[in-house]
């Protein structure tokens, strides 16, 4: 499959919502990732699948059954919707609303979690670059920063989460 774009992202959501109105179901999800930055950010232009939290775990499975048939309209792959960026979620903060159609509402967290998302991650340019833009949505001195960020790190991964945080911040703010 290729990349999702806004518009493609936009267009299956909308769709999503239109098949929980027809099942009598509103859906609420909380998007992380390359989705958040595709809609909430206009960051870049595509990301590869939607990575979403299900903030009714009773409605996962119902959830994942409308998902497989807005893939099947569209000639999508079955997990273009997935939760498989769980493993990165340290609790769940209250952030905006980035998308809304009838039967669906799509938030996002807080700008600290998805930094720290990020930078618990850490696997490629794309990761740096989306810890770059969200970064720079937070203001502060360093160690301020740090401080918010740091609940939302994922156990066992701080290390190597400080360490891209200081690297980004040489490279963001850092004229030397």
């Amino acid at each position: 499959m290729s990349l999702l774009s806004q518009p493609e992202i936009i267009n299956a959501l909308t769709r999503l919502g239109e098949i929980a109105q027809e099942n009598e179901r509103q859906i609420e999800l909380v998007a992380v990732g390359g989705a958040v930055m595709v809609l909430a950010y206009n960051a870049r232009l595509a990301t590869h699948d939607v990575d979403v939290f299900i903030l009714s775990p009773k409605e996962a499975r119902i959830v994942r059954g409308f998902a497989q048939q807005v893939a099947i309209e569209l000639e999508w792959p079955n997990d273009w919707l997935n939760d498989g960026a769980k493993g990165f979620l340290v609790g769940i903060s209250q952030g905006p609303v980035i998308f809304s159609a009838p039967g669906v509402v799509v938030k996002r967290p807080s700008v600290e979690q998805l930094l720290a998302m990020k930078l618990s991650a850490w696997r490629d340019d794309v990761d740096i670059e989306d810890a770059r833009r969200l970064l720079q949505e937070l203001s502060g001195a360093q160690g301020d920063i740090w401080t918010i960020v740091e609940p939302y790190l994922v156990h066992g991964r701080k290390l190597k989460a400080k360490y891209a945080f200081l690297d980004l911040w040489e490279t963001t703010y850092d004229e030397d």
